[in-house]
């Protein structure tokens, strides 16, 4: 049943074609495991080739067990894996990150690496609807907008895929029991250390037992229209950004200033957001204050000034047009 559910996934959201090559990364934990034991039984069916990445973060003990666990499945069922080792806590103080984000900087850097190494083309992580409706939450207390809503999506960059998505945690659960995969579980998810874990373990039980005993699949349903939505404005940012631009090259964009301060001002800032990603690779640090900034500097069209939402990029007005321009730092 399981099984099929997640094949459904797989279809409707073309994660898996015919000769893909997939990363699997894989803890150990209930729901990484339930992912690879289903995808590793998939394999000829839909074929596609799958390799195992496990990372020992060295801050458990019993992590090394967890290591072993992963070892010895991919070893009994033939698999192809790569196991690093390597002290979070070390790599977080010297990033000056906290320590999940370090991890997860860790894990897919070491993804990455093994899939060009292996010259595969897809990263399977193991995130489920939990996790999906966990962010979603994490994104409304951060004050997030319309896309921070989406939550987890299916599929991102076209390579990094998440069989999992539409299956509830307790599903995972029960499909390990009944096939006595008998998964490792990580203790500090039950400490509420971490914001996500907080949500997890206090704020959606409380809101199931005492509002809508249904919370994951209401939110998730938000989830879906919010991401409709969302496409569809996306497709009119790009239309629009068509229209009114007059050149793209060498790291350099440049917009019609006139007609881009006709548009509505939600298009605004998507057309902005749109044209940085386009000029430097990514919106990293760029936030809405910055956005702001920019839509007042060409609202007021004084000639001749520039904004710097970051180091990576400068935007200028200056005769009638919007420049924005790599900086190359």
């Amino acid at each position: 049943m399981l099984k099929k559910r997640i094949l459904d996934t797989i279809k409707k959201y073309n994660l898996i074609e015919p000769n893909d090559k997939i990363i699997c990364g894989v803890s150990g934990g209930p729901d990484s495991i339930c992912m690879l034991d289903i995808l590793r039984q998939m394999q000829k069916t839909l074929n596609f080739t799958l390799i195992v990445c496990h990372v020992n973060h060295l801050i458990r003990e019993e992590a090394i067990l967890d290591e072993k666990y992963v070892e010895d499945y991919c070893k009994k069922n033939e698999l192809k894996y790569y196991l690093k080792r390597i002290d979070v806590k070390k790599y977080a103080n010297n990033k000056k990150q906290g320590t999940e984000e370090a991890g997860r900087n860790v894990r897919y850097d070491f993804f990455e690496e093994v899939l060009k190494k292996e010259k595969a083309n897809k990263i399977a992580i193991a995130h489920n609807k939990n996790d999906k409706i966990e962010t979603i939450f994490m994104n409304i207390l951060r004050g997030s907008g319309i896309s921070g809503l989406k939550g987890i999506e299916p599929i991102r960059e076209n390579k990094y895929i998440r069989p999992l998505i539409e299956i509830e945690r307790k599903d995972i659960e029960n499909y390990c029991k009944e096939n006595h995969l008998e998964p490792r579980i990580d203790k500090t998810n039950f400490k509420n250390d971490y914001t996500r874990n907080k949500i997890r373990n206090i704020v959606l039980p409380y809101i199931k037992k005492e509002f809508n005993p249904n919370i994951i699949e209401t939110i998730n349903r938000l989830s879906i229209v919010i991401s409709e939505e969302d496409e569809y404005l996306k497709k009119q940012t790009i239309d629009i950004f068509k229209k009114i631009k007059i050149q793209e090259n060498n790291g350099k964009i440049i917009l019609n200033l006139k007609e881009f301060n006709k548009q509505d001002r939600v298009i605004k800032k998507r057309i902005l957001f749109y044209a940085i990603e386009k000029t430097v690779g990514n919106i990293q640090n760029i936030e809405k204050v910055n956005i702001d900034d920019v839509i007042q500097l060409c609202e007021k069209n004084i000639g001749n000034k520039y904004l710097m939402p970051n180091k990576k990029i400068k935007i200028l007005v200056n005769k009638g047009q919007i420049f924005f321009e790599a900086t190359n730092k």
